[in-house]
């Protein structure tokens, strides 16, 4: 007896180590070959297309932005995106050939249920013998802000962003052109690698967000970072500084005037918040000059700006490019270029996100909150399995520079560069921008702004590229502040 019972557990032994060396030649030496094996990847798209994936909504919890809708075909689930270019650079698209992108990408253990918190749902739906389904996520995106926002850029090339200052959540985000990703979703083959060679050979770049995925010279935008970094240096909105027809460019014989050639009005010395109120390019390039590169560079370091386009120092939830400003040793050879730098030109680039958290992070007192694009996960029976609290990231002033600057920019809206954003019974705090790129070329029009300037709810950017219709005779208080007004309307009416 007993020797039977050592041969079985001898037996059993044996088999134990066949069974581990199997697993672990499977999993271990034969991985890369198997994964690589053209039929199971034909078997892991279908058992990935099994899955009812998760919707995608808006912040209303109700207007869906991505949905999953049962297929005819061999892969049981089919995407749909019900708004279709409207948010399509929000959400993304989920191709069986190119992959995912955007929410789609950054979600996707969650909207595929393969997240450890849905565990609990996936063992539940393998014992009732249903499709594995996925979570929902909620979005922060407004519809009626996003219709608004698109709706004002109308088919100029440009791009919005929208944000709510207090909690840093993204409201809005429309970028001119933009694409159906119901195409690159479909089970069609043929009709996926057709959408997408299109989409690819435009030169307009579709796929690509101009709200938050490239990066643009700011122009007279900046400024307001330039005005943060003088007021952090003690020079108040009383501050004077001389106001000369142009200004002499150090090491060179190149000069810097103001928009249109023409001189600020004031006198031969004008204020501080004079000059921002007029937009004053010459009295920018001096104060540019006073403070010098060290302090521009560290005051756009408070506000995101890094020293090179790959820095990625601002967390968001899908990809995004921050702005850039040069590092201070990049100007130690090239002085003139702290006083262009000053005026947001030279090598200073940003986008309408980026801005819009520039001017939240003034409009909160001074605190630059995350940009918050999904607020939570809901599992298949609306439990809600994670959730996302607003998070400050930086202080890039503090709360009394925050309130001078703040009153500046409803100077600017009220009286100055700006009045095509005033909004009858709201305090409208702004900064115009006309931005240079490339010579002979039309400028591009910007505005940022926050609303109601004594309780802001909202903050906005416009940036519309190469003057929109106006071309040459573009800037940016005709083109992108009447845009931002409708925008900042519509977030008012939430």
């Amino acid at each position: 007896m007993e020797r039977q019972i050592r041969q079985l557990a001898a037996a059993l032994g044996v088999l134990f180590i066949v069974l581990v060396a199997q697993v672990t030649y499977i999993q271990v030496i034969a991985a890369d070959r198997l994964a690589n094996d053209p039929a199971n990847a034909t078997r892991q798209l279908i058992a990935e297309y099994q899955v009812d994936r998760g919707d995608i909504l808006a912040a209303d919890g109700r207007t869906v932005l991505a949905t999953s809708r049962r297929s005819r075909g061999e892969l049981r689930f089919e995407r749909r995106y019900p708004l279709g270019a409207l948010t399509a650079h929000v959400t993304g698209y989920y191709s069986f050939i190119y992959g995912r992108s955007e929410l789609e990408a950054a979600y996707a253990d969650f909207l595929s249920g393969d997240a450890p918190q849905l565990l609990p749902q996936t063992l539940a739906d393998m014992v009732l013998g249903r499709p594995r389904r996925g979570a929902s996520i909620v979005t922060t995106i407004d519809p009626a802000v996003q219709r608004a926002a698109a709706e004002a850029l109308g088919d100029l090339p440009g791009g919005i962003a929208a944000i709510d200052p207090r909690t840093g959540d993204v409201l809005a985000l429309v970028a001119n052109p933009s694409y159906d990703p119901n195409p690159l979703s479909s089970h069609d083959p043929d009709e996926i690698r057709t959408a997408w060679e299109a989409l690819v050979a435009d030169p307009e770049k579709p796929l690509v967000s101009r709200a938050s995925d490239e990066l643009y010279p700011p122009g007279s935008t900046f400024k307001i970072v330039v005005t943060a970094a003088a007021l952090a240096a003690g020079f108040g909105p009383d501050s004077r500084w001389p106001n000369p027809h142009e200004l002499d460019l150090p090491d060179t014989t190149e000069t810097l005037e103001n928009f249109g050639g023409v001189t600020c009005s004031g006198g031969a010395e004008i204020t501080l918040a004079d000059a921002l109120r007029q937009s004053c390019n010459v009295v920018f390039g001096e104060i540019g000059l006073a403070l010098g590169a060290e302090r521009l560079a560290l005051q756009a370091r408070l506000f995101g700006f890094a020293p090179s386009a790959d820095a990625g120092h601002i967390p968001f939830d899908i990809p995004m490019q921050e702005g850039v400003f040069p590092d201070p040793s990049y100007f130690e050879t090239r002085r003139p270029a702290v006083a262009l730098s000053a005026i947001g030109q030279d090598d200073v680039a940003t986008n309408p996100l980026h801005m819009a958290l520039v001017a939240g992070a003034i409009a909160n007192g001074g605190v630059m909150m995350r940009p918050r694009l999904v607020t939570e996960v809901r599992a298949p029976d609306g439990r809600v399995v994670e959730s996302f609290e607003p998070e400050p990231i930086s202080r890039p002033v503090d709360e009394v520079d925050a309130a001078l600057l703040t009153a500046m920019m409803v100077d600017v809206v009220e009286r100055g560069t700006g009045t095509a954003a005033r909004i009858p019974g709201v305090r409208v705090a702004g900064k115009t921008g006309t931005a240079q790129h490339g010579e002979g070329r039309p400028p591009h029009a910007w505005f940022v702004a926050f609303a109601p300037a004594e309780d802001p709810r909202v903050a906005v950017a416009v940036i519309v590229l190469d003057g929109g219709s106006l071309g040459s005779d573009a800037t940016g208080g005709r083109v992108a502040a009447p845009i931002a007004r409708a925008v900042i309307q519509a977030a008012l009416r939430r």
